[in-house]
């Protein structure tokens, strides 16, 4: 396989708790992310799934460089992006953009719809010359479905689903080569999220686009990556393709996850073991030694206080091969056939 065009390796960011008015001192840190690690293949969607709170949107916001990490490395085409400055970063961020979870506030309400979209041109004027600049955001706005004719709106006057389609226009309008979607239908109504995502698996096509895709609706993950990593406070405890995920979940925490999906056949639920886990997510700013799920899950033993469970496949299956032998970060993972629906609603 060709090198992959993104690869993270041991990125961690803390937080400082500090406390005092005159002399601030540091009494703590959040660990919002704490040793991910992932790579990214050119025209492949990676999915990264997990409840509120365990790191997703920090990673993406590193992935884009609007957090510096505490730690680690990201590396766009063989080039740790985390030591770059000036002209060098603002050359990677060119082929790196974000769309935003939130189409109501990520849109400057005081900007025309065609100075949104032609933003990324005034920061790289490189790209395209002034006097092409509103033929281009007009077919920017044809590509994702808006009426070109609506180059002069504002914000106010799109519903939540075109609102979307704008961030998505601007995301695209550098060409890049990834984009970072960071739980970009979640504000969405369902029919219209299935259509975003529909546009959004068709625009990958057409511009060769790869997708880093931040969510926590399992359906939809499903749907459009094609592997899938899932994170529990600050680590990515499991990760494969998604039959492997979906089909063949090996770590507890991905078995309770899938086991939360509805299912809207009557019969199939009826017969489908319902994994309620116990107690509260710890907080960030005093995580549990060894595996950090030990304090919620059902196989925990005193192994699992001592040790942290690394990131691979797990030895009872790697001699069997098969879907069942991918990354799982337990020192008991083992299977549990879950079977969640497999189209997005």
């Amino acid at each position: 396989m060709a090198e992959p065009i993104l690869q993270v390796s041991g990125l961690v960011k803390h937080y400082p708790l500090t406390q005092g008015i005159l002399f601030r001192k540091q009494v703590g840190s959040v660990k919002a992310v704490d040793g991910v690690d992932f790579t990214l293949h050119r025209g492949e969607t990676l999915g990264i799934v997990g409840e509120s709170g365990c790191g997703k949107s920090t990673v993406a916001k590193m992935l884009v460089n609007l957090e510096r990490p505490t730690a680690g490395e990201i590396r766009y085409q063989g080039q740790d992006i985390t030591k770059l400055s000036g002209r060098a970063l603002k050359a990677v961020r060119r082929n790196i953009q974000m769309v935003f979870q939130d189409p109501y506030t990520s849109l400057n309400p005081r900007m025309t719809v065609g100075d949104i979209v032609g933003e990324p041109y005034d920061i790289h004027p490189e790209v395209a010359p002034k006097g092409d600049r509103r033929r281009r955001v007009q077919d920017l706005l044809d590509v994702v479905g808006l009426n070109p004719e609506h180059i002069n709106r504002y914000p106010h006057q799109f519903s939540g689903g075109q609102r979307q389609r704008i961030g998505i226009a601007r995301g695209l309008a550098l060409r890049p080569d990834v984009i970072v979607a960071d739980e970009p239908v979640s504000a969405l109504d369902v029919s219209v999220q299935a259509q975003v995502i529909n546009l959004m698996d068709r625009l990958q096509n057409e511009f060769d686009l790869s997708y880093v895709f931040i969510a926590h609706d399992l359906s939809i993950v499903r749907h459009i990556c094609d592997r899938v990593g899932v994170m529990y406070l600050g680590r990515i405890v499991e990760t494969g393709t998604d039959t492997e995920i979906y089909d063949h979940p090996t770590h507890p925490y991905t078995q309770a996850l899938l086991s939360a999906v509805p299912v809207p056949d009557p019969e199939a639920r009826a017969h489908r073991e319902r994994i309620i886990l116990t107690g509260d997510v710890p907080s960030p700013t005093n995580v549990p030694s060894g595996c950090r799920f030990r304090t919620r899950c059902w196989k925990a033993q005193e192994r699992c206080a001592q040790e942290v469970p690394e990131l691979a496949v797990p030895l009872r299956f790697r001699a069997l091969g098969g879907p069942e032998a991918h990354d799982s970060a337990c020192h008991f993972a083992e299977l549990k056939q879950l079977v969640p629906p497999k189209e997005a609603a």
